[in-house]
């Protein structure tokens, strides 16, 4: 009795381990590892892996694995992958919680294996993630103490595993809020508030280093007329087909963005904005109808320090120089300095 108590409380130390981990927090990675060589240990294994969900791939994979030889490890996930009635895959598909089961390693060896479903809750729904599974070579037969002490590592490493993934799906849910933070819905370019502050540095720059810098202004001609015929779907897609020629258009060092409801804006570093703006209008003009309407834009043209010595002034100047390509007619490019 006496050993059974020092065991069983050698066993409930390596538990409180794990609580301890998964308490700290660290690296999801290192505490997986962590996590399943305690695990390994307690219940007295040899070698161990954590299998979860992989939504991407539509199965499971290998997140960890511990005391393999090398390359046994992906040998044992195609096994697994390759089978779905392996014991790994058919416990983590729910049909059984197989402890001691026998088997025959991939690597040929007779091994007695004990897999464990990972499973988690959210607003009081189960859901399966994966699955432990601990074998060890010969037989095996595994202690009820062990058993207890299997299933509390597969739900210690449960909560990490999920609590990995949520971090994760938090991190991609800020890089997409930022994104979408400077970025215009509709078109996928930049947005105005973008567009404000890359305008504001690059005349900075410009004035810091003495070398021109040009805005072009876009219109969208007859926009009006073709939400008025084919509805707001239409006028939808003259945005998008005119941003992405805007986007093929330009160099690898301009900035071009939407800046209102049918204009955008290009900041185009040096004095090529007519060069620039030239090529968009000719491209536009090439391209086929959309919903059988022709597309065409009117294009003015400012160059710092020239035209404007604020991003205001510049600004003002493509606008005025844009009215003047409007009166000419549609498709029609002028530039302020000619205004």
């Amino acid at each position: 009795m006496a050993d059974r108590a020092r065991l069983e409380s050698t066993l409930d130390s390596k538990l409180v381990t794990g609580v301890s981990i998964v308490a700290r927090g660290g690296t999801p990675e290192a505490d997986l590892a962590a996590l399943l060589e305690l695990a390994v240990d307690a219940v007295g294994g040899e070698r161990g892996s954590v299998f979860v969900w992989d939504v991407e791939r539509g199965g499971l994979a290998m997140a960890g694995s511990f005391g393999f030889a090398a390359g046994a490890a992906g040998i044992l996930e195609a096994a697994v992958a390759g089978d779905s009635e392996h014991p790994i895959a058919r416990t983590a598909h729910g049909r059984a919680g197989n402890v001691a089961t026998e088997g025959v390693a991939p690597d040929g060896t007779q091994r007695t294996g004990a897999t464990w479903p990972l499973r988690v809750a959210h607003d009081g729904v189960e859901e399966p993630i994966g699955v432990l599974a601990i074998s060890r070579a010969g037989a095996w037969t595994m202690k009820g103490h062990e058993t207890a002490l299997l299933a509390a590592f597969a739900d210690l490493i449960a909560i990490t595993v999920d609590r990995a993934r949520l971090t994760a799906t938090a991190n991609e849910r800020t890089d997409w809020s930022e994104r979408m933070s400077h970025t215009d819905a509709l078109t996928g370019l930049a947005n105005a508030r973008t567009l404000s502050r890359v305008l504001e540095l690059e005349v900075a720059r410009a004035s810091r280093h003495r070398t021109d810098l040009s805005v072009a202004l876009f219109d969208v001609d007859g926009l009006a007329g073709a939400n008025a015929a084919g509805g707001p779907a239409m006028g939808d897609d003259i945005l998008r087909e005119v941003a992405a020629i805007l986007a093929e258009s330009i160099r690898l060092v301009d900035t071009i963005g939407r800046w209102g409801g049918d204009e955008f804006l290009l900041v185009a570093p040096g004095a090529a904005g007519m060069t620039v703006a030239r090529r968009v209008l000719e491209a536009v003009t090439a391209r086929p109808a959309v919903d059988g309407r022709r597309i065409s834009v009117s294009a003015g043209v400012a160059r710092f320090p020239a035209d404007g010595a604020s991003a205001d002034e510049l600004l003002a100047a493509a606008q005025a120089a844009l009215q003047t390509a409007k009166g000419s007619g549609p498709g029609a490019l002028a530039e302020a300095g000619a205004a």
